[in-house]
């Protein structure tokens, strides 16, 4: 399955926009994602551009267990997986979710009572479900990704409990070419438990169905058995920020690691920090097909991604338009703007904030921008702790569009706008994660607007009528006579701190010709 290339280049606002920001007229949505290990539930706040999952839950049916042997799903696991999507169905009734879409994958695809369960969850949960093909499963999971991250290029691989799919994130596209192999975590813990050589059979079928030249540098690795190994990794690695999206590490690292856990008892897998002993059983499988594609397709790194054909599903129902938002910028501004005291405030904040850095380039606007719509996020926090809570809230919460480095961007960002030290203890290790000029321009950014709220005191109208010029040897802030701050100690002294941060000795206040 394949998209059409774009005629012309796609508009990609990089701006802010209160009124759809605070807008109420979309009801909740719901995805049942039937897999072959899991039926599982996810209801969003809204069928947008960066959907926050207000409900998510599974239950473990199985429907994949048995069946190569006997191309039948249990009894069990059908009578499960009813009762699972009876279940959903009724908590999405109350929670007032208006449209509740459901897809199945590889188990019921290739069971030969797949269409009964399918027949007997509509008649008993009054739900419809969509059987996808290996193609739609690749191209969906592909589109999670595309939806997730800022203009991905790279192979996406999505393991699942019972297939891999393997396709091509081509910025705003799925590639035409795609593969679909047995090699869920199921399928591959059966190949583990048979006493076979489940290493040398899984290359031969990569071998056979993965061209070595269908490679990228990116690998991006989807699928709740690679979440959880990223997981492990991450807390076994002591990475700088312990969230999943957009974690990035080396090929080598990655299969290091995946070496690691294979060598690991099962008492010892069930003890791994991070790792959902639900998922300790299947981990070696997740880590065993991880290994095997990274030395098949030799990628320089890895990065792991927390959408995927959920996420994919809900791209592809979006008006063109909305597709071409940028999902950080939304989901700061869905998060920032309802919560702050003046929601356009942050808009006006967004040119005046323009001019600071001459070589800013589009993937620095974005992080200037969604900063601006997070800027007010910790009003509401005593002043002694507004620092660190507003540091530690951006580093963990779930955006999406962003990866590692540009998490700690902005949090170090949010530190500055509220006043907090460099050296204070809570930015380690994450601020680590960030070059020189990078910190330099977190603190800029962050004390810059740090200035602009006690210059305007909030208001839009006051801070359009000021604007700063930072010199080669001097700052200056120019206000109009409606600021009339020229003597304020309070500007003076967050001014004072701008200019520290730029690395200049001087700084001015002058009033601007009217």
């Amino acid at each position: 399955m394949t998209t059409g290339k774009q005629s012309a280049p796609a508009h990609r606002p990089l701006d802010l926009d209160p009124e759809r920001a605070g807008r109420v007229d979309r009801a909740p949505y719901g995805i049942v994602d039937i897999g072959s290990n899991s039926v599982r539930l996810v209801v969003y706040d809204q069928l947008g551009r960066a959907p926050l999952p207000r409900f998510n839950e599974k239950s473990l049916c199985r429907l994949g267990e048995g069946l190569a042997q006997t191309g039948m799903i249990s009894g069990d696991g059908f009578r499960r997986t009813v009762e699972a999507v009876r279940r959903f169905r009724a908590i999405a009734d109350a929670m007032g979710v208006t449209r509740l879409d459901a897809t199945a994958t590889e188990a019921i695809r290739r069971a030969g009572n797949g269409k009964d369960l399918v027949e007997a969850i509509h008649a008993e949960a009054g739900v419809k479900v969509r059987i996808l093909t290996g193609a739609e499963e690749a191209h969906f999971a592909t589109l999670g990704v595309i939806s997730g991250f800022y203009r991905p290029t790279g192979l996406v691989g999505d393991m699942g409990g019972g297939s891999l799919e393997v396709a091509e994130a081509l910025d705003d596209r799925v590639g035409e070419h795609w593969v679909s192999l047995p090699l869920g975590a199921l399928p591959v813990e059966a190949l583990m438990q048979d006493g076979g050589d489940a290493k040398h059979r899984i290359d031969a079928l990569l071998a056979e169905n993965l061209p070595s030249t269908f490679s990228q540098s990116t690998f991006f690795a989807v699928g709740g058995g690679w979440r959880a190994f990223a997981k492990a990794q991450m807390h076994a690695a002591k990475a700088p920020v312990q969230v999943v999206h957009g974690y990035r590490i080396a090929t080598k690292e990655a299969r290091a690691f995946a070496k690691t856990i294979l060598r690991l008892p099962p008492n010892k897998l069930a003890d791994l920090t991070g790792v959902p002993r639900r998922r300790a059983r299947t981990l070696p499988a997740a880590a065993l097909v991880l290994d095997r594609v990274l030395r098949h397709l030799a990628p320089e790194h890895v990065i792991f991604s927390a959408l995927g054909l959920r996420e994919g599903w809900l791209y592809s129902q979006l008006p063109h338009e909305e597709r071409y938002l940028d999902p950080l910028i939304e989901g700061a501004q869905l998060v920032g703007l309802p919560w702050s005291r003046v929601p356009n405030f942050a808009h006006a904040l967004v040119p005046w904030t323009a001019g600071l850095f001459p070589d800013e380039g589009t993937a620095d606007t974005r992080l200037r921008v969604a900063l601006c719509a997070l800027s007010d996020l910790g009003w509401r926090d005593h002043a002694d702790v507004r620092a660190e809570e507003s540091f530690r809230r951006v580093l963990q919460f779930p955006f999406i569009g962003i990866e590692h480095v540009e998490r700690a961007f902005l949090a170090v960002a949010l530190n500055a706008r509220y006043a907090g030290r460099f050296d204070a203890p809570w930015l380690s290790p994450a601020i680590g994660l960030l070059s020189g000029k990078a910190r330099s321009r977190a603190e800029i950014l962050g004390r810059a607007i740090l200035l602009a709220y006690r210059l305007s005191g909030g208001m839009p109208a006051v801070l359009a009528g000021s604007r700063l010029v930072i010199g080669s040897k001097r700052l200056r802030l120019e206000v109009g006579r409606l600021v009339r701050v020229p003597d304020s100690e309070a500007v003076s002294e967050r001014l004072s701190l701008l200019a520290t941060a730029a690395g200049l000795r001087h700084f001015e206040i002058t009033e601007l010709a009217e």
